[in-house]
């Protein structure tokens, strides 16, 4: 009950300074005991140790602390031994660290370990045996075994005790290591005769509560006179050896002489710390060489301190102290904890942000342990010394992912050692994307060609667009943005693949009607926000055969014919006519070429390849007929290639009345015969069907009016008769159905008679009805004519 109480009583109050916080608790404390409140120390809220994800770190160091993160206090999680733990340091101390997350936040905290009195006094040996001669003077001095109590302070050894004490008793020299020499000192002379054995019991005495104690047997024999006892040249020798020294390496050598002789003046040497690993670790020879005799590490002890015991055949003795200095020897590399780091930062990031917080320790000494870190050059990060032990990687500049998609970080740390040694740790480093890239297309603008008469949805061509930047932020959706071609959307023509960037021809295009158009396409990323760029696209029409040749002049009419008069004077070369024609496409397949297919007389007339003129190849002749029929085929250059026919009348003649007389019977076109001959097979269809009707109706009306005929025999109405439309009078003299007058003006020579109309600079033509017997009517305008479906001659203007 007693040990619950002090354990309870022995937290010390924590004391906060410069941001660490320190506790004070005693050792053996159980498992889950109460140490601190951490998160209330440190100013935290519990759900920042939790957000945080807190957590200790203790290097290479057990973990005998534990964190409750739902609560915020510390807990004991393994027993702690004070003794194990730092031997006779003092103060004995565990130093952590609480590393948080979100942002990286790290608080140092030492929590000191307090002893409590759980280790009596022990002495190496249970017994010692001395030999001492009777002859032994009054202060002879014997070194006696000190006792082990590996507590400190109060609960450490404090004195000793010898009983029965009738011969000898004790004498206590303090030393520099805080230790106790005990040694027995002879008060009474020994008498042989007397007691040759006798027994004493030493206890040590501890001085904590409860007082805890150890007892040794010494038994000492008492053997004849040896009056002189071994001395040391010195008290105190002082050596130092290498912590990287063999076994065997001599440290010192210590001497004393004896003023006896013979056997009781030889001296022997012993080494007189009872430690067990001081005495595993030297030796010493018969001679008095101090040997070394295990290895030793500076890092556990800088200094050993021990006790030579010289020794006669007599048993008497001197003994004298050894202070060895370890000297440190560069043999440890700098140790590399990575206390928290993060696996990966947006390429955003602004310099200066952590990614890893580490410490770095060597447990050298002066220069072996000075430590220097750095990092692999030519990357945008620098490592940086935020205390002692401690650093922190950092941004230094602005990260790119497109430049550099991931970093292996190497932190590398050296002492300033010779040789110098040196450890490293590799932190991988993912950027994570950012979308600060909008697509780029392939080229500043597009152009692409679509022959026309094109299928609707066809694939005219594919824009392509890359983002740098990565999975949702680099993929990328085609737009067609607004815009209008001739008044017309342009999405009528074309539509664009959100995914692919195929651009399709939404219906068929006409080279005739639209010859180029453009318009923007936009690509956009799936970031958030978007990001966009747009480009140009202009699309060219290519023709295509697909218009034949259009024939301007000699206008073809269905009724009527046109004629071209030569007079039989025309010398060769005489243009006759020219043919004009047109073709709407472009390019080759608007080229035209002429071509006399058919001629009444081919060795008379010729055409023009390229201009379309129609001339005299030879005189005119008397003998040369009057009616000329001239079949001319106009080609375009396309390919295929396509033609349209025109036929041209050619009067060979003087004068408009032989002309007059020789074309009424003037054969039509077999073109315009064959549509005669379907359109007469047609009428005859219809006639047939018609007088088959009004033949059944017309019988009807007889029967109907002959029945109602006999109703009204008797009757007196008056019969008004009926005259059909139109209806003339049989008695004229003329064959038209309309009355004209014609004007004829004539010249004394015939050959020069001319027809003068309204428009000049015309060819001499010649346009007749076939059907047309009577004779030429005066034309007083073109509307007029054209206004008269009914008139039966049409007339050009000629010259």
């Amino acid at each position: 009950m007693k040990r619950q109480v002090l354990l309870f009583l022995s937290v010390l109050c924590l004391r906060l300074v410069l941001g660490q916080v320190s506790y004070s608790i005693p050792e053996e404390m159980a498992k889950g005991s109460f140490v601190g409140n951490i998160a209330q120390d440190l100013g935290l809220d519990v759900k920042r140790l939790q957000t945080g994800k807190a957590r200790i770190h203790t290097g290479d160091s057990a973990q005998y602390i534990q964190l409750n993160k739902e609560k915020g206090v510390l807990i004991i999680s393994e027993r702690i031994d004070r003794e194990a733990l730092c031997d006779q340091t003092t103060p004995c101390a565990l130093h952590f660290q609480i590393a948080l997350e979100n942002p990286i936040e790290i608080f140092p905290v030492t929590v000191e370990i307090t002893d409590i009195n759980d280790n009596a006094p022990v002495f190496q040996k249970n017994e010692r045996r001395f030999e001492i001669s009777e002859s032994a003077v009054i202060g002879s001095k014997f070194m006696l075994e000190k006792a082990i109590d590996p507590d400190i302070g109060l609960n450490g050894l404090q004195s000793y005790t010898l009983k029965p004490n009738d011969n000898f008793v004790l004498k206590l020299h303090s030393q520099t290591d805080a230790g106790k020499k005990v040694e027995m000192v002879l008060q009474k002379p020994l008498d042989r005769e007397k007691q040759e054995f006798s027994s004493l019991l030493l206890t040590a005495v501890d001085g904590g509560e409860p007082q805890r104690s150890g007892t040794m047997q010494i038994h000492i024999t008492v053997l004849d006179a040896n009056d002189n006892a071994p001395v040391f040249t010195r008290n105190v020798y002082k050596a130092s050896v290498k912590e990287n020294s063999i076994k065997g390496t001599v440290i010192t050598k210590v001497s004393a002489t004896d003023s006896d002789k013979g056997s009781n003046g030889e001296v022997s040497y012993v080494v007189g710390n009872n430690m067990r690993s001081i005495s595993k670790l030297f030796d010493i020879t018969d001679d008095g060489h101090l040997i070394l005799n295990g290895p030793i590490d500076y890092e556990k002890a800088k200094k050993y301190e021990i006790d030579i015991e010289a020794v006669d055949r007599g048993g008497l003795s001197d003994s004298c102290k050894v202070i060895i200095d370890v000297g440190d020897v560069n043999d440890n590399s700098p140790i590399i904890n990575m206390i928290s780091s993060s696996q990966s930062v947006e390429e955003d990031s602004s310099p200066n942000t952590v990614v890893a917080v580490m410490s770095v320790n060597d447990p050298d000494s002066e220069e072996n342990g000075k430590v220097r870190c750095v990092i692999n050059k030519f990357i945008p990060f620098t490592i940086t010394s935020t205390s002692t032990n401690f650093y922190s990687l950092v941004t230094d500049s602005e990260l790119d992912r497109e430049t550099a998609s991931e970093y292996n970080i190497t932190v590398t740390c050296s002492d300033e050692g010779v040789p110098s040694h040196s450890s490293s740790v590799t932190l991988t480093l993912q950027i994570s994307d950012v979308n600060d890239n909008a697509p780029v297309f392939e080229r500043s603008s597009y152009e692409a060609y679509i022959v026309e008469n094109n299928t609707p949805g066809l694939s005219i061509f594919t824009v392509k667009a890359r983002d740098a930047d990565w999975n949702q932020n680099a993929r990328v959706s085609y737009i067609l943005e607004d815009s209008s071609v001739n008044g017309v959307p342009v999405s009528s023509y074309v539509s664009v693949s959100a995914d692919s960037g195929v651009i399709h021809a939404v219906r068929s295009l006409d080279y005739e009607q639209i010859k180029d158009f453009q318009f923007r396409v936009k690509a956009q990323d799936g970031g958030s926000p978007p990001l966009s760029s747009n480009v140009t696209v202009k699309i060219l029409v290519q023709d295509q055969n697909d218009n034949p040749p259009q024939v301007l002049y000699p206008v073809q009419t269905g009724g009527s014919v046109v004629a071209e008069m030569v007079p039989r004077s025309a010398d060769v070369g005489y243009l006759v006519t020219k043919v004009v024609a047109v073709d709407v496409d472009s390019g080759q397949n608007a080229w035209l070429s002429y071509k006399l297919q058919k001629a009444t007389d081919r060795a008379l007339f010729e055409v023009g390849l390229q201009n379309g003129e129609i001339r005299t190849v030879r005189q005119v002749t008397d003998k040369d007929a009057v009616k000329q029929r001239l079949s001319v085929i106009v080609e375009d250059n396309g390919q295929p290639s396509r033609s349209a026919t025109v036929i041209v009348n050619v009067a060979v003649a003087d004068s408009f009345p032989e002309v007059l007389s020789e074309f009424t019977d003037f054969p039509h076109d077999k073109e315009y015969n064959d549509n005669l001959t379907f359109y007469l097979v047609l009428a005859l269809a219809v006639v047939s069907f018609l007088f088959i009707t009004s033949l059944v109706v017309i019988i009807s009306v007889k029967i109907y009016r002959w029945r109602q005929s006999r109703v009204l025999y008797q009757s007196n109405l008056p019969v008004i008769p009926y005259y059909p439309p139109r209806y003339s009078d049989t008695l004229g003299t003329g064959t038209l159905q309309h009355v004209y007058n014609y004007e004829v003006c004539r010249t004394t020579d015939s050959r020069k008679s001319d027809c003068k109309f309204g428009r000049a600079g015309s060819q001499n033509v010649l346009i007749m009805d076939p059907s047309s017997t009577g004779t030429m009517q005066r034309i007083q305008s073109e509307k007029s004519i054209l206004d008269e479906p009914d008139s039966p001659i049409e007339v050009r203007n000629c010259d």
